[in-house]
């Protein structure tokens, strides 16, 4: 009788133990799976109309305080101001990551607002899993390329969390933008002033597209074939960070 007894105690316990660790490989793949329909991704247009030059604190609980908005630079060959660029672009992504699925949220879908950068981050932190900052470059004519700002993992407003997936998507947001456009790649800056970067609760890539005081940059960037391409080869960065196949 006590063998039956043992017997029947080892049974249900090795059952126990199938059952445990079936739930545990089933709950891992359904963890694993998942969609761009489950995802979330923001997108700020860098800068807008017209420059608020009020203040804000560049981080939360910051004594340091910047203009709410800065003016943004202006293409030296094609006259396109750099707000009209972001926004360009910003909606060739919108409708590239619609179409494979991801859902979008834009800080802005015009030019005549008046959003500062503290509120561009708080609106996405809301909604989204990853925010997209699109900017572009201002500096000597010889100057040209892409590049893409991250926190350092020192920054001290954001967790560490925060900051090494930031730099996980700028690298390759960043990798795939210029692998898709014609654009050279100037690589990865750690930036910790950025107000719209500090505010953020989510993973953060600020693309600094290309210089618009360059003359190639800045007419590659204002033909509208060039921005969707552009476009695309952001999705596929960020295809790329999530680790989708772009073909799906």
């Amino acid at each position: 009788m006590k063998s039956v007894t043992k017997r029947m105690v080892s049974a249900a316990l090795a059952l126990t133990v199938l059952i445990a660790t079936f739930g545990i490989f089933t709950t891992g793949a359904k963890a694993k799976k998942r969609e761009r329909s489950d995802l979330t991704i923001g997108i700020d247009p860098g800068h807008q109309s017209r420059g608020n030059f009020g203040t804000e604190p560049v981080g939360p609980g910051s004594n340091t305080k910047k203009i709410k908005v800065a003016g943004g630079t202006r293409g030296t060959t094609t006259g396109i101001p750099e707000y009209k660029l972001t926004l360009s672009v910003a909606k060739y992504l919108k409708k590239e990551l619609k179409a494979r699925g991801y859902k979008v949220v834009m800080t802005r879908s015009r030019n005549d607002v008046d959003i500062s950068n503290k509120e561009r981050a708080q609106k996405l932190n809301k909604k989204c899993n990853i925010a997209i900052r699109l900017h572009a470059d201002g500096a000597a004519a010889s100057a040209h390329g892409a590049s893409a700002l991250y926190p350092s993992e020192n920054n001290p407003y954001l967790t560490k969390s925060v900051c090494r997936k930031s730099k996980k998507l700028s690298d390759a947001l960043l990798t795939q933008y210029c692998k898709g456009t014609d654009i050279r790649k100037n690589g990865l800056h750690a930036r910790d002033d950025l107000t719209g970067t500090n505010w953020s609760s989510i993973p953060v890539a600020l693309l600094e597209m290309g210089f618009m005081t360059n003359p190639s940059d800045d007419t590659y960037m204002s033909k509208k074939k060039n921005q969707k391409k552009m476009a695309k080869a952001m999705a596929d960065g960020i295809d790329k960070y999530y680790g989708f196949n772009n073909m799906e």
